[in-house]
């Protein structure tokens, strides 16, 4: 994900159109490619001429990211079914969104937009294939459709990597390590790989990553890069046709958000003589409802129409994350957001992708001339299956009034009837009358802001499952004592419920003796790619009040750590500094009672109410604030402690080991989710443990621990 104003863009008004494309396109009145002027009204029907022996450029699937951010890091804590429902919806052909491409983010320890993922490597020396979900992500995917595309690359990467610089050849290695895995472990093969998301560029690393990959048994993986954003992400493309080498280890051009800015016309045709495809390996769809949907399917459609994009994906599938966490609703296709109710919702923005995914297969070819854009707003495409089949995906956002489209047919193309697949603001995905070709021809009258899809194949459907279980607030008092999970490796190391927002909050064996508890376990900050705060993690409900919030922390020599309460805030996709309360203690005894403003502002800017509370606190906006500390006798490093806040009101109490040590007045934050955090020491993290994460009423009585719901299964095999 990009970290510039244009996560909320408008789409840019330029039109640039396709070089790709044979200009076959012939309508009155009609808009062809890079046209200057239009009348307002056709002045009659638009024709367009499908001509089966046109040829064109080989279609290599629409989709979406997984990651990019721990965005369905809930969708393992699902019982069955919703867990399959879920995947079988965005997943499975002709059912749901039917997408045929995914790119998963390479986990690499640090924040990646909403949050972290484990690494296959936390250290140099280290290597295990059964961490985080995205092996699980994959495997699922592909078990439902084994034409499913698979393409990855890393947002952050672990620190120890090239001493700090990612271009190097430990990367290259790191990279290839994790591909062994995927196929040794899991039986799957990656079809391309990026060298790094939206992180400038290297032609040395992708001539060193092509090297290693070759080596390393992977020659057949195309390399694509270099996945930027703005203005100058295709800078590098005339370096292609300069550096031999560089051409050789580069097989796709690649980059994100070319609704916004299209790939200009000398880099197309620069791509075409190379003989390179052009793909979006990120577009960005940040709308609501029905607009979401409609935007997808454009979206899709110029991304091919303007820059002569062959695959597109976006960011991203499955929200699978906390609502107090950035994007956490409006990209998604599925909100999968309560585990332990097992409720999840459908959004328009998946029949967006339906559209597409049910009606196209990797492999198809966009049909020259039967690609463009509507004289009355508009566009649409026409992809061709080997065996003369073919789809029309039409939408008209921008349009004002119907218009008639006349479709004339040729070249071998099927003469069979069409079915037509509907969608707009009031119904989405329903199946209108057919359409049977008449000497060659059809027309079709299409409404503004609609989308269609009229295809000789059949199939298609618009799945859904009945009762969905009614959503239910997180469960309270909560206890997670961790021994529950007596194979850690069969849930990817990661509890339930859990979301870690920076660092790697995993189960781990207690270091005092028998049974589990939690570790943070990164200990060099992560080449990460948003700046990151300090490691924390958080669970519940962001409406909670008072409440107690505590755990047992076992600190290593040196070390600090904490727990959270009332988090109200973890960053906007671009940082990770939260809004909370935290009670600290260190190895050394000291104890500190915090209030964290989040991300240093500007003064003049945002919510009054806050500012005039941060005002009365006497505190400036931003950063952290020590209300309270005190040195505690008695801690030592090496043994467990009891960390316990307690919330009731303005009135906030740290305990340590069942005694009051700090207290203090303070009405910043009247409610939030709990969490826990290990604290940055100079250049490196606190790497404690954690047992008994416990949250009650205040002053109530400790509650039985908690257990899995009915249904909850782990998500690898013994």
């Amino acid at each position: 994900m990009d970290f510039s104003p244009c996560r909320a863009f408008s789409t840019s008004p330029r039109r640039l159109f396709a070089l790709v494309l044979a200009p076959v396109l012939i309508f009155a009145g009609a808009r062809l490619h890079g046209a200057d002027s239009l009348p307002a009204q056709p002045a009659g029907p638009q024709t367009i001429v499908l001509n089966g022996a046109a040829g064109g450029r080989l279609f290599e699937g629409i989709g979406a990211v997984n990651g990019g951010g721990a965005t369905s890091v809930l969708l393992k804590d699902y019982p069955s079914p919703q867990r399959e429902q879920i995947l079988d919806l965005v997943y499975s052909p002709n059912l749901g969104a039917s997408i045929s491409a995914l790119l998963v983010e390479i986990p690499g320890d640090g924040n990646a937009t909403q949050g972290s993922m484990p690494s296959h490597m936390h250290t140099r020396a280290d290597l295990n294939f059964t961490r985080g979900y995205t092996w699980w992500i994959m495997r699922e995917a592909k078990k439902r459709n084994h034409e499913l595309t698979l393409d990855g690359t890393a947002w952050s990467a672990p620190g120890w990597i090239g001493d700090g610089e990612f271009w190097s050849q430990d990367a290259a290695d790191y990279y290839a390590a994790w591909l062994e895995g995927l196929r040794d472990v899991y039986g799957l093969e990656l079809n391309a790989i990026g060298c790094r998301n939206e992180r400038g560029d290297s032609s040395e690393f992708a001539k060193l990553l092509r090297t290693t990959l070759d080596a390393r048994g992977f020659g057949k993986l195309r390399i694509h890069g270099f996945d930027n954003w703005g203005e100058k992400k295709l800078d590098f493309v005339p370096s292609l046709a300069a550096d031999e080498s560089l051409a050789r280890a580069m097989s796709i051009i690649s980059a994100h958000t070319f609704t916004e800015i299209p790939v200009s016309k000398e880099n197309q045709a620069l791509a075409l003589r190379l003989g390179k495809p052009i793909w979006n390996t990120e577009e960005h769809i940040y709308l609501k409802g029905f607009d979401c949907a409609i935007s997808i399917v454009r979206a899709f459609n110029l991304n091919f129409v303007r820059s002569g994009a062959t695959k597109i994906v976006n960011w991203y599938d499955i929200a699978g994350v906390y609502p107090l966490e950035p994007y956490s609703q409006d990209p998604a296709m599925i909100v999968a957001n309560s585990p332990w109710s097992g409720h999840y919702f459908v959004r328009e923005a998946l029949w967006g992708y339906a559209h597409y995914g049910q009606f196209t297969r990797v492999g198809w070819e966009y049909l020259n001339g039967g690609c463009g854009e509507l004289g009355g707003g508009g566009s649409f495409v026409t992809l061709k299956s080997p065996d003369q089949d073919y789809s029309v995906i039409i939408e008209t956002k921008e349009a004002k009034t119907p218009q008639t489209l006349r479709f004339t047919l040729g070249g071998g193309l099927s003469q069979g009837e069409l079915c037509v697949w509907f969608s707009d603001a009031n119904e989405q995905f329903v199946l209108r009358p057919s359409l049977r070709p008449v000497n060659g021809a059809f027309e079709l009258t299409v409404l503004p802001g609609s989308i269609y899809s009229l295809s000789t194949t059949r199939g298609q459907r618009k799945g859904g499952f009945d009762a969905i279980p009614a959503a239910q607030r997180f469960p309270f008092p909560y206890l997670e004592t961790f021994d529950s999970y007596t194979e850690p490796a069969r849930w990817g190391w990661l509890p339930r419920y859990t979301a870690d927002i920076a660092g790697m909050f995993e189960l781990s064996e207690s270091p005092s003796g028998p049974g589990k508890c939690l570790k943070q376990i990164v200990a060099v900050p992560s080449l990460s790619w948003a700046p990151e705060w300090q490691p924390y993690t958080i669970l519940g409900d962001e409406d909670w009040g008072d409440y107690d919030v505590s755990a047992r922390v076992f600190l290593p020599p040196g070390d600090r750590a904490g727990v959270l309460g009332r988090v109200n805030h973890v960053g906007t996709g671009w940082g990770s500094t939260p809004k909370a309360y935290c009670l600290q203690l260190g190895s050394d005894g000291r104890c500190d009672l915090i209030v964290i403003r989040g991300p240093v502002e500007n003064p003049k800017g945002g919510d009054a109410e806050q500012q005039a509370l941060q005002k009365a606190n006497g505190a400036p906006r931003g950063g952290e604030l020590v209300l309270a500390s005190a040195r505690v006798a008695n801690v030592r490093p090496n043994a467990w402690h009891q960390l316990l806040l307690r919330m009731d009101g303005n009135h906030l109490v740290g305990y340590v080991d069942g005694a009051p040590v700090v207290q203090a007045q303070d009405s910043l934050y009247s409610r939030g989710m709990a969490g826990l955090m290990a604290c940055r020491i100079e250049k490196r993290y606190s790497t404690p443990y954690f047992d008994d994460l416990l949250v009650k009423a205040v002053g109530a009585p400790a509650p039985t621990p908690s257990s899995a719901p009915p249904g909850v299964v782990p998500i690898y095999s013994k």
